[in-house]
Order: C-alpha cells, then sequence, then structure tokens
C-alpha cells in the first residue's frame, strides 16, 4: 500500500490540503490526530495535560501503526509524529512523505486566527512557534519531498502537492491514476500479457516479467513498424495468450509501443484495459498521458486510431538510465515543449542543459508530466485548447515522415517549434526575444533547430496537408506568445512558415 503522508508545522495546513488532496486522488483523508481523539476519547490537549507528551506519542506510534495497515490513503500527520525513528520508518516504508513548510509570518498569521489549542505553542506564540521551528529544522529539512506552501488557496496548493508527489487521478475521459514511482511499488495488478520492442526488452523485460508474472509479446522497436501489420501481430498474440474481456495488457516501452498497445487494447474484443509503464522520457512526459492511441500510414503519422486510455500510468525515472543519449535529448523537446504552453520555471530548468537534467530526471517528468495532464484533463477530445499540445507538431510530423524517421520525433518537433517560433515572430503574434529563447534552450539541449537543406520543401507541405489536424483550407496551428503561453492560429500559407524554418 502506497499511503500519502502529510507533514510539517503547525499551520501549514496539512488537513485542510490533505482534504483537497484526497478528493482530487479519489483516496480516503485521515487525520491522525483525529484518529487519536477518538481511540483516547478525550482531546489532544487533553491527553497532553492529563497524561503527558509521552503517552501522547506512544497513542501516536499506535494509531500510525495501525494506519498503514489501512487501503492507500492521504493521512495528515502531527507536527511531530516522525520524531520518533520507528514512525518514520513505517511511514517511509509504506507510502511517501510530503514534508510542508511555510514562512513564520504566514503560519502565526493562521495559527492565531485557529479556534482549538496547542498544547505545544501555548504562552507566546510569537517565541514558542520560532523555538520550535528552530529545535525541529534539522529534522525537517531531512525530509526529500518538500512543498514550500504559500498563501493563496487550497486547491492551488493541493495542485502543488500532486506536481511534487508526482500523483495525479484523470476523470476527463475515463478515470485513471498517473504516478511517477519505482515499478515495483505498482498496486496489485494481474496482468495477463506485457507488450514490448526488442531494444526495451533486452534492458527491462525480465524485471517486469518478475513483477507481474506475465508472458510477452516482443515486436521490431521503431516509428517504421508502428503499422497496421505490427498491430495484427498484436491481435495474434492477444488470441494466441487467450486474453479475454476481462484480461489487463502492459504497454512497456515509448511511445511507438504505448500507441499501437493501446490501439490494440482498444480495439481487441471491443476494448480490453491496458497499463503504460513508459520506459522514454519522450512517453513518460507527453505520449503515455491522454488516451490517444493508433499507427501510421504511409501518408502520415497517426491517422488512424481511437481514445482508449489506460487503467494506470506508472513512470519510473530509473527506467530512462539505460536511455541512449539521443533518446533522452529527444524527450527533452517536448518538456521545452511544455514549458513554452505554460510552466516557465519549467523552461528555464530545461535551459540549463542535459547535464542538469540527468541529474534531476524526477523532477524534470513530475513537471512536464503535470503540464500535460492539467491541458487534457480540462479538453480531453481534443477540440480547444488541447490543440496547444501541438506546439512544434504540424510541421515537426512532416519533418519526421519526409526524414524517413532518420530524425527522431523529439529532433522533428524541435525542428518544427524553432520553425513555428519564428513564424510567430514574423506575423507579430510573440517577440525576438520569445524566439531566442526558444532556439537557445533547443541548441543548448543539442537539438537541432533547423529544416535540413537536402529535405524538399513541397513534400513537407504536402504531408503537413494530410497531417491529422489539417482544417478546411487553412491548418490551425499552436503558436507561442511568450514563454508560458501559446494560442491557435489558423494559417493558410504553409510555405512562409517554412522560410522561417531554414
Amino acid at each position: 500500500m502506497t499511503h500519502i503522508f502529510l507533514y510539517g508545522p503547525p499551520g501549514t495546513g496539512k488537513s485542510t490540503i490533505g482534504k483537497k488532496l484526497s478528493a482530487s486522488l479519489k483516496l480516503p483523508f485521515i487525520d491522525l490526530d483525529r484518529v487519536i481523539e477518538t481511540n483516547a476519547g478525550m482531546s489532544i490537549p487533553q491527553i497532553m495535560e492529563q497524561q503527558g507528551e509521552t503517552t501522547f506519542r506512544d497513542m501516536e506510534a499506535t494509531a500510525l501503526s495501525a494506519l498503514t495497515m489501512e487501503r492507500e490513503s492521504v493521512i495528515a500527520l502531527g507536527g511531530g509524529a516522525l520524531l520518533r525513528d520507528e514512525n518514520r520508518a513505517l511511514a517511509e516504508s509504506h507510502g511517501k512523505v510530503l514534508l510542508l513548510m511555510a514562512d513564520l509570518p504566514l503560519l502565526l498569521e493562521r495559527l492565531r486566527n485557529e479556534t482549538g489549542k496547542r498544547p505545544l505553542l501555548a504562552g507566546d506564540l510569537n517565541s514558542k512557534l520560532k523555538s520550535l521551528l528552530d529545535k525541529r529544522k534539522s529534522h525537517y529539512d531531512s525530509f526529500p519531498l518538500k512543498l514550500q506552501v504559500d498563501a493563496r488557496s487550497a486547491e492551488h496548493n493541493s495542485y502543488r502537492a500532486r506536481v511534487v508527489l508526482g500523483r495525479h487521478h484523470l476523470s476527463a475521459m475515463r478515470e485513471y491514476d498517473v504516478m511517477v514511482d519505482q515499478v515495483s511499488n505498482l498496486p496489485s495488478l494481474q496482468p495477463s500479457i506485457i507488450v514490448t520492442d526488442e531494444n526495451v526488452a533486452k534492458y527491462h523485460l525480465e524485471k517486469i516479467q518478475t513483477i507481474f508474472n506475465a508472458k510477452s509479446v516482443v515486436v521490431p522497436a521503431g516509428e517504421e513498424y508502428k503499422n497496421l501489420e505490427t498491430v495484427s501481430r498484436l491481435w495474434k498474440g492477444f488470441l494466441e495468450n487467450g486474453l479475454d474481456r476481462k484480461s489487463t495488457v502492459v504497454a512497456l516501452g515509448g511511445g511507438v509501443i504505448g500507441d499501437m498497445t493501446g490501439f490494440a487494447a482498444a480495439t481487441y474484443m471491443r476494448g480490453i484495459d491496458w497499463v503504460v509503464v513508459p520506459t522514454s522520457l519522450l512517453s513518460m512526459v507527453d505520449a503515455s498521458l491522454g488516451g490517444k492511441t493508433g499507427f501510421d500510414l504511409p501518408e502520415g503519422k497517426n491517422l488512424v486510431g481511437s481514445f482508449h486510455p489506460p487503467k494506470l500510468v506508472i513512470a519510473d525515472p530509473g527506467l530512462l538510465l539505460t536511455l541512449p543519449e539521443r533518446e533522452l535529448r529527444s524527450g527533452m523537446a517536448e518538456v521545452v515543449k511544455h514549458g513554452v504552453i505554460s510552466d516557465p520555471g519549467l523552461f528555464e530548468l530545461a535551459s540549463q542543459g542535459m547535464s542538469w537534467v540527468k541529474d534531476h530526471l524526477e523532477e524534470v517528468v513530475k513537471r512536464a508530466m503535470a503540464v500535460k495532464i492539467k491541458v487534457i484533463e480540462e479538453d480531453p477530445y481534443e477540440k480547444g485548447i488541447r490543440a496547444a499540445l501541438n506546439l512544434g507538431h504540424t510541421v515537426g510530423h512532416a519533418v519526421e515522415l519526409v526524414s524517413k524517421f532518420k530524425l527522431s520525433h523529439g529532433e522533428a518537433i524541435s525542428i518544427g517549434m524553432a520553425a513555428e517560433a519564428k513564424y510567430a515572430a514574423r506575423v507579430g503574434l510573440t517577440g525576438q526575444s520569445t524566439v531566442d529563447a526558444i532556439v537557445s534552450t533547443l541548441s543548448t539541449l543539442g537539438l537541432p533547430i533547423q529544416i535540413p537543406d537536402e529535405m524538399p520543401r513541397e513534400e513537407i507541405i504536402r504531408v503537413m496537408r494530410v497531417d491529422k489536424k489539417k482544417n478546411a483550407k487553412s491548418i490551425r496551428f499552436a503558436l507561442p506568445v511568450e514563454i508560458g503561453k501559446v494560442e491557435l492560429v489558423n494559417v493558410d500559407d504553409l510555405e512562409s512558415v517554412l522560410d522561417d524554418g531554414r
């Protein structure tokens, strides 16, 4: 069971944020202090006054131990609940501890407005609270997952908590969970079969098979195999292994495996459950999210597909350690895209280059993933704002196809982003500083920013018109306005877009 424990000083809003967090993740909420009071039949101030702090801490330890054996929950802890080493070890072995912190003035303001008593803060609140924070500073500093709570709404802080935790529950199209965690911490699942490709199988298949105790279907690796022939091979594999309507398939791989496995699951026996274990950065932050599935035709990418969200997505950053350098860079194109769309802070982090990225893969995955989740929850079927995620893709998909996939998806999207940003500046939608920032960041990450000279422009335009995002005579582009904001614009003159890509 993977509980979420909210911990931190008094006044950080553990209970208030916890209730919002539990509602958004569709998990029960438990306040440890309330459990202790119920068990004791008296309030915490009464326990402390009549029986002392040591007895209270014993009750706290007993209640915490019992809760860890219950179903997965969001649990708000008292400000000193994990001071005992055994309590901390218990919590960390049964879930994740998120430390909430806040500046002293905000804590004082909140505590002064409280109606209940806090025995450890009786007397001069200012001096008592400052003393308590000083005493526990090294203890609080030792927790790796932290959230600096601000004065904004509990809803806002709950969202930020989900980003830091890497936990989301999507419900706009079909309810499913997304989590950033080790695969070995997966909830109890009994999948019938694992689908992967030859490259991923060499590094990860044996481990995943051991975890799930499931058979596998291994297909050739590469975008050129993302076709009906391979999908048919998956259907045949499902049949040969006796899958039925109650079966679950695991897609272990990058975006190509995810798209094809999801489509095969969507159409096999009119739809069966599937789980995604993405193994590429691109898939973790983009392709595995949103429920889009499909395969390519010779005329274009993803021209046949369906919306069929997975039952669960679990992104394990540890799986990225075996990723080739080129593939890791390729995934960063989507990270940059998400920064440009709505997270300037993420964009700034990406601009620090690949060395920083490699040292902070978990943070990169969590923040980039959160951008896409927020967009697809608002617009699950791409009828409006979700099209913002197509930034760089209108040109990029065409360049990728015309290159016969010699350019990776991320490399092509990087070229597309640069071309579309330059076009946005030429038509007055954005400033040159925005273009410079985008191009500089992509270059710093080692990604290409120019359409290859030998690539025929007329062929790129033809593919762009066939692309699934076409809209009547014009094509709708997602163009940058500033870092953190894009705008959807219909463009007729595709030649002028490509003029800026050279």
